[in-house]
């Protein structure tokens, strides 16, 4: 089947840190001439699609009202469409507050009316958060993490701790795993993406450098998957992954090699 749609990664595949990665443009321009369908898709929940939107324009990359959301969109509408009524103890960045409170979810610090805990990235993480989650959380009580990425790709090199350092951390201190990992390569996140497009699987692409979010996803659904090499990823990871992706290239500028093979 042809393809008809593609979901492309952000932080390690368009740019890293502040910095525009090589040929990341130009690979957005082909696939766009290709008559893809783009959608913009960031693990990082700090953001919302529109912001990421202005995000992107802000590298000189064509990218269009509506093609881009994050593991902060999927997580606020997970919350609304299955947790309306409840309560959540939030611990996150700013970003991603503002993204809750826009969208009316009720936040709380009470440890008594705590329906909901809410792991995610905040560089302010530490020992507090871990009380307030020990004290408000029970049996009944849904554990939920924005995304899994335990690390993210600093600017100039090295990693640092993401979201899934922290749901880690609120897990080992709650003695419960989460009841659900929001973002890639999530059900809900692959629905979203999939219902932004108006695609089916099977007629899309996703390019992203993580073998255990983005490629997982694409493989799970059966999409076409790139894994590009400017991110988290290298060659020796790919040998020992269980997840193996259709095509490994060095970074997106060197998507024509995988749609000149997809279009022959």
């Amino acid at each position: 089947m042809a393809l008809n749609g593609a979901i492309v990664d952000l932080d390690g595949t368009v740019y890293r840190g502040g910095t525009l990665l090589d040929g990341a443009s130009e690979g957005i321009d082909r696939l766009r001439s290709a008559g893809l369908s783009l959608l913009f898709f960031s693990n990082n929940p700090t953001r919302d699609g529109d912001t990421y939107v202005d995000h992107l324009a802000n590298f000189g990359i064509d990218a269009r009202p509506g093609e881009a959301c994050s593991a902060g969109d999927v997580t606020t509408s997970y919350l609304r469409d299955n947790h309306a009524d409840d309560s959540v103890l939030f611990v996150g960045a700013d970003g991603l507050r503002e993204q809750l409170t826009a969208a009316d979810v009720t936040l709380t610090t009470r440890p008594d009316d705590v329906d909901v805990l809410l792991g995610s990235w905040t560089p302010s993480f530490g020992y507090e958060d871990m009380n307030a989650a020990l004290q408000a959380v029970d049996e009944d009580t849904t554990f939920l993490g924005t995304d899994p990425d335990r690390t993210f790709p600093r600017e100039n090199g090295g990693l640092e701790p993401g979201s899934g350092a922290i749901v880690n951390s609120l897990a080992a201190t709650v003695g419960q795993d989460p009841d659900a990992i929001l973002g890639k390569p999530s059900e809900p996140a692959l629905q979203m993406a999939l219902d932004r497009l108006g695609v089916t699987a099977s007629e899309c692409l996703v390019v992203g450098d993580r073998l255990g979010t983005d490629l997982a996803m694409g493989a799970r659904a059966e999409m076409t998957t790139v894994l590009v090499l400017t991110g988290v990823t290298d060659r020796d990871d790919v040998s020992k992954s269980d997840i193996q992706p259709d095509y490994v290239v060095d970074s997106l500028g060197d998507i024509d090699e995988v749609l000149a093979t997809v279009d022959g």
